[in-house]
């Protein structure tokens, strides 16, 4: 069988013999691949020019359902994944990281359109006043690059490599070409079909090239982005390539690192911290053979808890049964190929020339269901390294699979040091129940991780532990780790973003964004903002309210309801010294009076008040003053039905300006707004 590759809208394969492919457990051909033929060129001008403009039509609550839908869509097919992706050498719970953890991360990002606006585009940060009148400000917009995102993916992850990337390009407004490794490219590509087959992402939005990429970087362009997972030799690489260097294109690398978890000396036998430490340093040992850019390589204890670490891990990894993951009660699976296994025993060899293997033996070891010499199987291998200051290549030497070093510290500074000379990585690990301890560590180790854990007895039983990245947070690192950063929430779409810079009046600020800037044009309307429906509200309608005096019956009565009776509020001996002049007005109270001035408390068209955003008090208000409201309608948000019996609905988010009897503003606030649609059906 041939794989095929995704470009220019079909299936193609390639025009020669490829490269074989083979199943990791038992040995057999599965396929080849072949990227032979195919336009690098063509396909890139493809994506930019049919992907881009889809994608960038699509406004991020429409980009954001497409992810949900695609995501609900694989979610179902996932049967199919979990078959395909038993010839990796996985197991149940290795495929379910890779296969579920990826659909997730679509699940993840599309909830995530929540913090965008019903845009294209979006406005990043607050605007910034340029000039003393108000007359010209500043802001940032944001906009999608009109490139492409090139992803070029380990073998490890074949899914989940791919969907955690995708899924923010996309909701970025990006469209991608993947090339995952072709070890274990097939497994991609038949995620790959099932997302063309469904028609939930527009054409152009992804593409697949199963076979060698090799020449694809000669082609990018300043508005493309190339990312990379995989080694730091191939990824130095490629971050050089001149094209890059050329055309200024963001390269993010996210490199195998020799990641740690430290032990804290708070953790002795005997209590959970200890515990958990050797449960998921073996875990994270076997868990994908070892295979993982974020498995721990380095296991840092206090020197008198050597010989226990030692064997407490000997202990568990002993019960780790190798084997065909079909097989009832086999927990540890095979390497991607023999390939892999071959890297990993040369760089076992050259770690075991300065340091002892303490468990596990290359050569000897049983097999539960399948042939040891026909797939591609390894024992799980633990070194104690006595002097790591002095015996130093356990530090720069990493055997990617199932191969672990102990080492010892003295204190914690020398903990810190020794997880400092890993020279950069994307995750460490500490567990103690100490915070004292965890705080010193943190502050101290931070520059040199990408993620920190902390791990205890409080966390465990909700603790997604040391080796997965979470959608939301940033993945990558420092140094060896590639110095990159991905995924990370709201933090990883503007990677796919240009941020410009725009300077105008506020009025065409207001009418390049769609959100209302203080000091714009304001269309006041005679109906009440809260008898109109969502449709029929438009950015910059503005409400002028009636006014109020202020007394200090108002300042009284309030510190009476609300039970705050800060000095500055209710006794006037005690101002001097302080910025007021009198007895001052509760801010609150000013917010609270404002919404008693603009409210329109009929049964209409607003469902309900569920927010307030950015409230500053400005002006400090005394009795004898009055203040007025200028309720503008600032930003218009689209809300999706969740399902037919759900109300059709929005959401508005209002400026609240508080002004006084000078014209001044006293207090600014923005409140969110559930508001109905006109149209129930």
């Amino acid at each position: 069988m041939k794989l095929q590759n995704y470009a220019l809208g079909k299936w193609i394969e390639g025009n020669d013999e490829g490269k074989k492919l083979y199943n990791a457990i038992n040995g057999e051909e599965i396929a080849t691949a072949s990227s032979s033929g195919l336009d690098f060129s063509a396909m890139m001008d493809y994506a930019r020019t049919t992907g881009s403009s889809k994608l960038r039509k699509m406004t991020f609550q429409e980009r954001g359902l497409m992810l949900k839908a695609l995501a609900l869509h694989l979610m179902e097919k996932k049967k199919d994944f979990y078959k395909v992706s038993a010839w990796t050498g996985a197991t149940k719970v290795d495929s379910w990281i890779d296969i579920e953890g990826g659909i997730g991360n679509l699940f993840a990002y599309a909830s995530l359109r929540r913090q965008f606006p019903n845009e294209p585009f979006y406005v990043d940060g607050q605007a910034a006043k340029l000039s003393k009148e108000g007359t010209f400000i500043g802001h940032h917009i944001m906009v999608p690059k009109q490139g492409v995102a090139i992803h070029i993916n380990a073998f490890n992850f074949p899914v989940w490599g791919m969907l955690e990337k995708v899924a923010v390009n996309w909701l970025a407004g990006v469209p991608a070409i993947v090339k995952p490794a072709t070890i274990t490219s097939y497994l991609t590509e038949v995620v790959v079909k099932e997302i063309i087959a469904s028609g939930i992402v527009p054409e152009g939005a992804i593409q697949l090239i199963c076979g060698s990429a090799n020449g694809i970087l000669d082609h990018v362009i300043n508005q493309d982005v190339v990312t990379f997972t995989g080694s730091a030799s191939t990824g130095k690489m490629l971050k050089s390539h001149p094209r890059l260097l050329e055309e200024s294109v963001p390269f993010n690398m996210e490199a195998d690192s020799l990641n740690c978890a430290i032990l804290g000396e708070d953790a002795v036998p005997g209590t959970e911290e200890f515990d958990l430490f050797i449960k998921e340093v073996q875990r994270e040992m076997t868990v994908k053979s070892g295979q993982k850019c974020t498995a721990v390589r380095r296991i840092i204890v206090p020197e008198k808890l050597v010989e226990d670490v030692q064997i407490a891990l000997g202990k568990r990894l002993e019960k780790v049964v190798i084997g065909d993951p079909s097989v009832e009660g086999v927990k540890m699976g095979s390497l991607a190929g023999k390939e892999q296994v071959k890297e990993v025993i040369e760089k076992v060899e050259l770690l075991a020339k300065s340091q002892d293997i303490v468990f596990g033996d290359y050569n000897k070891f049983e097999v539960t269901g399948a042939d040891k010499d026909k797939g591609a199987f390894i024992s799980p291998i633990l070194f104690l390294n006595k002097n790591p200051f002095k015996n130093t290549d356990c530090h720069n030497v990493e055997a990617f699979g199932p191969v672990s070093t102990i080492m010892p510290y003295k204190n914690l500074d020398e903990a810190i040091e020794l997880s400092k000379m890993g020279k950069g990585s994307l995750v460490s690990s500490i567990a103690t129940f100490n915070d004292n301890i965890a705080k010193e560590y943190v502050i101290n180790a931070a520059a040199y991780h990408g993620r920190i854990l902390v791990l205890n007895r409080e966390s465990a039983k909700e603790s997604t532990g040391h080796g997965s990245p979470m959608p939301l947070l940033v993945h990558g690192g420092p140094g060896r780790a590639g110095g990159g950063e991905e995924m990370g929430g709201v933090r990883g779409v503007k990677h796919y973003m240009q941020r410009t810079a725009i300077q105008g009046t506020p009025t065409t600020i207001t009418n390049i964004t769609n959100v209302y800037q203080q000091g714009a044009d304001a269309n006041e309307t005679d109906i009440h903002p809260f008898r109109q429906h969502f449709e029929d509200l438009k950015v910059g309608d503005t409400l002028i309210t009636r006014k109020h005096t202020v007394t200090e019956a108002d300042i009284v009565n309030f510190a009476n309801v609300s039970g705050d009776h800060f000095y500055a509020h209710v006794d006037a001996t005690s101002l001097e010294g302080t910025i007021f002049e009198q007895r001052v007005a509760h801010g609150y109270w000013v917010l609270s009076k404002a919404a008693g001035l603009f409210v329109d408390g009929k049964k209409g068209p607003v469902l309900l008040n569920y927010g307030i955003d950015e409230c500053r008090f400005t002006k400090p208000v005394y009795p004898g003053m009055t203040i007025g409201v200028k309720f503008t309608v600032k930003e218009k948000i689209e809300q999706e039905k969740r399902n037919e019996e759900d109300i059709a609905k929005g959401i508005v988010k209002f400026l609240v300006d508080v002004y006084d009897e000078t014209g001044e503003t006293c207090a600014l606030a923005t409140i969110l707004t559930m508001v109905k649609k006109r149209n129930q059906e």
